[in-house]
């Protein structure tokens, strides 16, 4: 189980799961995926899957003694998907306490039927809090990718998610930099989006970097189509780069090639 993670809201997150677990389908993997964002469950709108009509309630806790009300995953472009957003409609918001927060997450992960998944990815919630503890605690993570952008905001609290992490004896694989920059369409000269963030207060001081993800048009089309970048546009830059981030996850939790 791969955790996807980062320290602020915004900086791609789901975008970087969602594509990671296509790229490493088309290396002949099983891939379960797990949306765990709580407060902002996108994937399924990026893969088409969004629910729209509202819940009257949700159940976050079965007792064991009725029997395992087990979950079974959705299959969608060749993965298994998971999330909290399969349990309420788009617009409504997971308003619970951290304690039951935390019971409705271990069941997203736990008390579903992965037939024959070789790997999990798990898209958690952003920041340091209490829920964001509570699931790292309990997943049972093989490690994490950190996603940031290139803003100094964003690798300040990435630091500090690093910080918590270790604290807790969680594996960070390394760090992925999405937004990196733009390739121009007439020249392909690399534009950056963003003022380089000081090399004194950068991630990258004590975190590998893993890939670097420029802008393109075709990662917010395919948020919006259901169809994200890997699937849509494979040989585009982002899909190149997320290519090689699957390449180098594979290596680091020593999957068979």
């Amino acid at each position: 189980m791969v955790g996807v993670c980062s320290g602020k809201g915004g900086v791609g997150k789901s975008t970087v799961s969602v594509n990671l677990a296509l790229a490493l389908r088309d290396q002949g993997l099983a891939i379960g995926l797990v949306d765990a964002d709580l407060h902002g469950p996108d994937i399924p709108r990026m893969l088409n899957l969004t629910r729209r009509n509202d819940a009257d309630g949700v159940d976050v806790w079965v007792n064991p003694r009725v029997g395992p009300k087990r979950i079974d995953p959705i299959a969608r472009l060749g993965i298994s998907v998971v999330s909290a957003q399969f349990f309420m409609g788009e617009g409504q918001a997971f308003a619970a306490p951290a304690g039951f927060a935390a019971m409705f997450l271990n069941r997203l992960i736990n008390d579903v039927r992965w037939s024959h998944t070789e790997l999990l990815i798990v898209d958690l919630p952003p920041g340091t809090g209490d829920i964001q503890q509570r699931l790292v605690a309990m997943a049972g993570l093989l490690g994490v990718i950190v996603v940031v952008t290139p803003q100094d905001v964003a690798h300040l609290d990435a630091r500090k998610l690093v910080g918590m992490l270790e604290r807790r004896n969680v594996r960070v694989f390394g760090g992925v930099e999405n937004m990196s920059g733009l390739n121009c369409p007439s020249c392909g000269t690399s534009i950056e989006l963003f003022h380089p963030v000081p090399e004194d207060r950068s991630l990258w001081h004590s975190v590998a970097r893993l890939a670097s993800v420029p802008f393109h048009a075709g990662i917010t089309l395919g948020d919006q189509t259901g169809i994200p970048v890997v699937e849509a546009q494979p040989s585009s830059p982002p899909g190149e780069a997320f290519r090689q981030l699957a390449i180098r996850i594979r290596e680091l939790v020593h999957l068979p090639g």
